[in-house]
């Protein structure tokens, strides 16, 4: 029976997402105190959780040294499928496929417990499972058993586990909430398993230390979600894809609709006005994009769909208008009071009291709005999604509240007179502002969304009275900005109040700092007000989606106000604020929280010292989700660096810390090498001008010898010397783990140099190397097959070094990308590196500017280029190239179909080398970028290239300033380049 009862309804393709659940260690701060809405708003739908759990193991020990959990609570909000999930457990249990060692289910409801005001832990399990003979087996612990409360949210009495009434006898009879307190904390079937779901907040009644496992059901995934959308439109897959595309060019309601009960709603919704918007093209309207607009559609489709099919009937139209008026007023009424009563589950009873006739309950508008359960015992009725429930509270209170005289959170009406809908309105945000709960958060929401000129006009005539609002809105609007300006004290509540503005279609604050954010402008702008504005954007636009970045604009008190907000920006940057150690101690605060999402954090260029690294490491001890740290141009010195080492000994998620410029000297370099010995996660470690020494590299050496972990490391501008390069030298002979090293500006001679190229013959990790020597180097790049990016730049090569490098690059392979500039290179050198381009088929970019290879070297690797296949990048700037040059180059541009990129800024190719630049670029098809600044061109080289740009369509970007072209020239050639290429982008 329980597998014909549970498999019930069950379809398999969506179920997927209930077969993995969350492995999560308690509730944050936001899921004890928020409304569930709030919860997925703040957190983007997602948890910084790393760890899941298949459902057929929910009831396993994690380990063979672990017992079985006794107590287990799932937790979701509302929609996400708790009774689904338990339908779905059950069901596969009864099958036989899962958990074969639990003899017993007893699947229970809170709905059901709602019932009985007294009950025995036996009759609890008859109630269960009536056809159990011997209750006291499963009681006594003679079978493996699992008890299921499904649904704790839904349950009328609050569980008071401080004031619990020990109970040990089974068969006794006490008050239901007792019963389950008694349960948990294991006084009454002690043996038994039990498993709750409830919704987050309601979970917080049971005290962490009584739970042994607790999990949570995540939300759609994009795959799920188009799944989801396409088994909703099945007959009609192009409206499920335009669906789809609305929910998400809106990112708050993606975020939303990874609920699958907000994406129904939503996608019914959107998906209802694309039909109508087609049928009816003279009443098109937006989209829906608030949540009053998306609910005012949904009650718009239940509500027509009451409608006779033949529109000329009036009378039986007028008809099913007053009858929808009169279920919504009467459901409305039951919503609000249930709403601040905290109830979502009402019984026959509650029905009649609040004088709702059961048989409209028939409809189809109230099978869309009202679920019913039928049991033996009981008939049990919930609004299809909780934001149902505030949606129709909202009607009712917006309805009342024209007409009401006293206040309508007194539901005997016993109380103060209140007239007039705006003192009524008042009343309700300032209420939802109050509550420690934020469970009025939606309903003023909504409240707020029935004022807006879009939601009247969809809903006048059946909810609404034709353009009311205007009588109410500027003052509303008033006062909901009234509740922004709270000097500094923001919260989720003058969010919440920013939402409010939206629903109410008044975004003028929020487009002003969005705008501010955008040109990164926000420096002296922000206002108690803006800050409101500030606040509620971290979470919904969608500037702040790849990046956060707020700096050069925040002070001490503002950083402080934005904290809970900045609680869940994935990638945030705070560089430039004159940040000092107070604001770390804030940040501290934030990264130890357990909500905590941050994972990419920039500090750079404040002036943080050893006391705010130090608060900065305490939070890491504890943190679980950062994983790049930039403190770049601070002033942490030795003991910061000691504080942060310390940290990463402990954490384990840390991937990159940027430490440069931060005077840290030998001795915080010393700390961090031991650091570097016992942790296995950092992979960047950027130290550079830090005054480390010769003895902090050698004490870094020896830490590479056993790291394995690390990828890149920057010692430039450090003073290592060559007693310092030859211990980082021995330990790359053992260390292959290593991929970068950036040794500039190190003052190492050719005895470093030596022990570093014998190093790079045997070392088979290194990508990539930055230092200075070159015919050293080139002995070692012979034998190396690793090294793939080589930065010699502002050496002292001179050709000799150049043409060593050169010979050494037709016998690599592996090295694609070599920086030579500043080199005192010349045309010999040029000419040997451009016959080594020919031979070799690897390289992708070459750097020579600042070299005087002149028209002779330009020539030689034009010669190159003619044959080269694979160079994407060639710099050349400053490099003494004439017209001559330009004009080889341009013959072997007119051939060559792999070079994008082309900087010849700072030569002198004048009127002639523009003339065949430009006869190249009209067959040119691979070049896109095209640097001639400074060159001499004059105006007429500047309109050959312009006019050459007629037929060419691959530039998207020339820089022809310094061409002393003038200012009505510019312009002319600007717009001629426009007409002739629209998609390039020119600087003139």
């Amino acid at each position: 029976t329980l597998q014909s009862y549970y498999g019930n309804g069950l379809e398999t393709g969506p179920l997927q997402r209930l077969t993995n659940l969350l492995l999560v260690e308690g509730l944050t701060d936001i899921q004890q105190k928020e409304h569930d809405i709030l919860q997925i708003e703040a957190t983007k739908g997602l948890r910084n959780v790393s760890k899941s759990i298949p459902l057929e193991k929910l009831f396993l020990p994690l380990s063979k040294v672990s017992i079985p959990p006794r107590i287990s609570v799932t937790i979701g909000v509302a929609g996400i499928g708790k009774s689904t999930l338990v339908k779905l457990f059950v069901y596969t249990w009864a099958k036989g496929e899962i958990n074969r060692d639990i003899i017993f289910v007893l699947p229970l409801t809170f709905r059901e417990l709602n019932t009985y005001e007294k009950l025995s832990a036996e009759r609890l399990i008859c109630s269960a499972f009536p056809h159990i003979t011997e209750p006291n087996c499963i009681s006594a612990g003679a079978a493996r058993t699992l008890l299921i409360l499904d649904g704790l949210d839904e349950f009328k009495t609050p569980l008071d586990f401080s004031n619990t009434v020990v109970c040990t006898d089974p068969k006794k009879e006490i008050q239901v909430d007792n019963l389950i307190t008694n349960i948990i904390r294991g006084n009454l079937l002690q043996e038994a398993s039990v498993w709750v779901t409830s919704r987050p907040t309601a979970a917080s009644q049971i005290p962490g230390g009584l739970v042994d496992r607790m999990t949570e059901i995540r939300g759609f995934r994009a795959a799920e979600m188009k799944d989801f959308l396409d088994q909703m439109f099945l007959d009609n897959r192009d409206l499920s894809g335009q669906v789809l595309h609305h929910i998400r060019a809106n990112r708050s309601l993606h975020v939303m609709c990874t609920v699958p009960g907000f994406c129904w709603i939503s996608g019914s919704s959107i998906g209802y006005y694309l039909k109508n918007s087609t049928d009816q093209p003279q009443e098109t309207t937006a989209v829906p994009r608030t949540l009053s607009e998306i609910y005012s559609y949904y009650f718009k489709m239940a509500l027509s769909s009451d409608w006779p099919e033949k529109p000329r009937e009036t009378l039986r139209i007028e008809q099913a208008v007053n009858n929808s008026k009169k279920i919504v007023g009467s459901l409305g009424r039951l919503a609000f009071y249930g709403l601040l009563k905290k109830k979502y589950v009402f019984y026959e009873q509650d029905m009649k009291a609040y004088g709702i006739d059961l048989s409209l309950l028939q409809s189809s508008l109230c099978s869309r709005l009202l679920l019913k359960e039928e049991m033996q015992s009981f008939t049990a009725y919930y609004f299809s999604h909780l934001t149902i429930q505030e949606f129709l509270a909202a009607v009712y209170y917006y309805t009342a509240a024209k007409r009401a005289i006293f206040d309508l959170f007194t539901e005997s009406g016993m109380s103060w007179p209140k007239l007039g809908f705006l003192n009524h309105f008042k009343s309700a945000v300032q209420r939802s502002l109050q509550a420690e709960d934020r469970q009025l958060d939606i309903f003023v929401r909504f409240l707020s969304g029935l004022l807006s000129p879009q939601v009247n006009k969809l809903l006048s005539g059946w909810l609404l009275v034709k353009d009311e609002h205007n009588s109410f809105r500027s003052q509303a609007i008033s006062f909901l900005q009234g509740c922004l300006n709270t000097d500094y004290a923001i919260s989720s509540r003058t969010v919440n109040a920013m939402h409010c503005l939206y629903e109410i279609q008044h975004t003028e604050i929020a487009k002003t700092v969005e705008e501010a954010m955008k040109n990164e402008s926000l420096a002296g702008m922000l206002t108690p007000v803006n800050c409101s504005a500030l606040a509620y954007l971290l979470q919904v636009s969608d500037i702040c989606m790849e990046e956060t970045n707020l700096s050069n604009c925040l002070t001490y008190n503002v950083c402080k106000s934005l904290l809970s907000q900045l609680l869940f920006c994935h990638n945030l940057r705070l560089d430039n604020n004159q940040f000092k150690d107070n604001v770390m101690e804030l940040l501290g605060s934030v990264l130890s929280v357990k909500d905590c999402q941050i994972q990419k954090l920039s500090l750079a260029e404040n002036q943080i010292s050893n006391k705010g690294a130090k608060a900065l490491a305490r939070s890491l001890m504890v943190n679980r989700s950062l994983t790049v740290l930039d403190l770049r141009s601070n002033s942490i010195g030795p003991a910061g660096a000691k504080a942060l080492a310390d940290a990463l000994k402990k954490n384990q998620v840390l991937l990159s810390l940027n430490l440069q410029h931060n005077t840290i000297k030998e001795d915080g370099a010393t700390f961090l090498a031991e650091a570097l010995l016992t942790n296995h996660r950092l992979v960047t470690l950027h130290l550079q001008k830090n005054a480390i020494g010769a003895h902090g590299a050698r004490k870094i050496a020896e830490a590479l010898k056993q790291n394995c972990s690390l990828k890149e490391l920057t010692l430039s501008s450090n003073s290592v010397g060559d007693h310092g390069s030859v211990a980082l030298a021995e330990a790359l002979r053992v260390n292959h783990s290593l991929q970068s090293l950036d040794l500039q500006s190190n003052s190492i001679s050719s005895a470093g140099v030596t022990a570093l190229t014998a190093a790079l013959c045997s070392n088979k990790g290194l990508l990539n190397l930055n230092k200075e020597g070159g015919p050293a180097i080139a002995r070692a790049l012979r034998t190396n097959s690793t090294l793939r990016k080589l930065d010699l730049a502002a050496n002292l090569l001179y050709d000799e070094g150049g043409k060593a490098i050169a010979l050494a690059m037709k016998e690599n392979r592996a090295l694609t990308s070599l920086h030579l500039q500043w080199n005192f290179i010349q045309a010999k050198a040029a000419t040997a590196l451009a016959q080594a381009l020919q031979s070799t088929r690897s390289r992708a970019s070459l750097d020579l500017q600042e070299n005087a290879i002149g028209d002779e070297g330009m020539a030689a690797l034009s010669a190159a280029l003619k044959v080269n296949t694979t160079l994407a990048d060639l710099h050349l700037q400053v490099a003494s190239v004439g017209a001559a040059g330009a004009q080889a180059l341009a013959e072997a541009l007119m051939v060559n179909k792999s070079l994008q990129t082309l900087d010849l800024r700072g030569n002198s190719i004048e009127v002639a080398g523009a003339k065949a630049m430009a006869n190249a670029l009209k067959v040119n098809r691979s070049l896109r970028r095209l640097n001639l600044q400074e060159n001499s061109l004059g105006m007429d080289g500047a309109i050959c290239i312009a006019t050459a740009l007629k037929g060419n369509h691959g530039l998207t970007y020339v820089n022809l300033q310094g061409n002393r072209i003038g200012q009505s020239g510019a312009k002319m050639i600007s717009d001629a380049i426009r007409t002739n290429s629209p998609d390039c982008v020119v600087d003139i």
